[in-house]
């Protein structure tokens, strides 16, 4: 992103001096109150007042995510989006307490941080309606809470020219992604980007349908390859590649599945610019004609990844915060460890994590990220 106002002001005619900042694209998965973990990661990231965060792509929370990140920095620099991103999610939390589907009980504040929804009464009974009866028969108003906090918290003018902001939503009827960009991103785009089907009625802009971006690009790499100049890509992995064990139950299955499929269009990005960096590599393509694309990767530790599914749903404030709070320190070892690499050499193993059969315990760690 350029330097805000306030940003210029306060580097005044110093800044000619200081050295270039690294350059960073931001590629962001959605993954519902989960993404609160990339919330954690954007806050420590623009800590670092050398790191410059040139293009966005995200998919439902990674989209919003991404959103008010840029909104908020275009206000007022990098402590005016770390602000705004807190307050993005803490409306989240208030709002998901008045629309929770199943409201929580007098045991709840015994029950651990970060446990599942579907312990409650109110829960399964709630999940098996929606399997049932569609949006339209359920939620005829159409009434989205997510709408209510978009439209409190941004400015959608600042997501304009000239950020670099990308949003995928599934176009319904074509089964193909959409991305959206720059003066095309509204609060519509956005609550399409996180349109689940079981529970919104479809969002339609300009008369097309859309659902959710993650069908389709979870999130979608290829924007930033095409339109930004910078070649290192950090990844925001949310959604596992691996949960061990068969899933059983009717719900376990229904989300494994979603799982699967939210992974398998970044899967096969991945393969992609893995088989181009390979050419790149042995002489058969040009650098000078094709990216070299540098790939990152910060990930949530074991103990989030394992989470039931039912926790994305989760918009407990205490929850929330404790995402966050493991996604700076997830954000912190990377810099630690890897942020000397950003604009010489990719950091994430791309074959070792995406396209080799992984073992059970390193399938969902960051412990496959080493310097190639």
């Amino acid at each position: 992103m350029a330097k805000s106002a306030k940003d210029t002001k306060r580097s005044g005619t110093s800044a000619s001096l200081k050295k270039a900042p690294l350059k960073v694209n931001l590629a962001l998965q959605g993954g519902g109150a989960h993404g609160a973990f990339t919330w954690g990661v954007l806050d420590r990231l623009l800590e670092e007042e050398d790191i410059e965060i040139d293009g966005i792509s995200g998919t439902s929370a990674g989209a919003m995510n991404g959103a008010v990140l840029i909104d908020g920095y275009v206000e007022g620099g990098r402590q005016r989006a770390k602000d705004q991103l807190a307050e993005f999610w803490l409306e989240v939390s208030q709002l998901g307490a008045i629309f929770n589907p199943a409201p929580s009980t007098p045991f709840q504040g015994y029950m651990p941080t970060g446990i599942g929804l579907d312990w409650l009464v109110g829960f399964n009974p709630v999940d098996m309606l929606s399997r049932t009866f569609s949006p339209y028969e359920l939620n005829p108003l159409n009434i989205n809470p997510l709408r209510v906090v978009l439209e409190r918290v941004l400015h959608i003018k600042n997501l304009h020219e000239p950020s670099k902001l990308f949003v995928a939503a599934t176009n319904v009827e074509t089964g193909q992604p959409r991305i959206f960009k720059c003066s095309e991103i509204t609060i519509d785009v956005l609550l399409a980007s996180a349109c689940i089907p079981f529970v919104f009625q479809a969002v339609e802009i300009d008369g097309v349908p859309y659902w959710d971006g993650g069908y389709m690009g979870n999130p979608a790499i290829w924007p930033l390859i095409y339109n930004t100049s910078c070649t290192d890509m950090l990844l925001v992995q949310i959604n596992p590649l691996m949960r061990a064990g068969t899933p059983r139950s009717a719900i376990d299955i229904i989300n494994r599945l979603n799982e699967i499929s939210f992974n398998s269009s970044l899967i096969a990005e991945m393969r992609a610019i893995n088989f181009v960096k390979k050419l790149i590599h042995t002489g058969k393509l040009s650098s000078t004609e094709y990216h070299d694309v540098h790939m990152h990767m910060v990930s949530p530790p074991d103990h989030v990844h394992e989470m039931n599914a039912s926790t994305k749903m989760n918009a407990d404030w205490h929850f929330i915060q404790m995402l966050r709070d493991v996604g700076r320190q997830q954000m912190e070892d990377w810099l630690r460890t890897h942020k000397s690499s950003l604009g010489k050499r990719s950091t994430l193993d791309i074959e070792k994590h995406f396209l080799v059969k992984p073992n059970r315990k390193a399938a969902h760690t960051s412990s496959t990220l080493k310097t190639q």
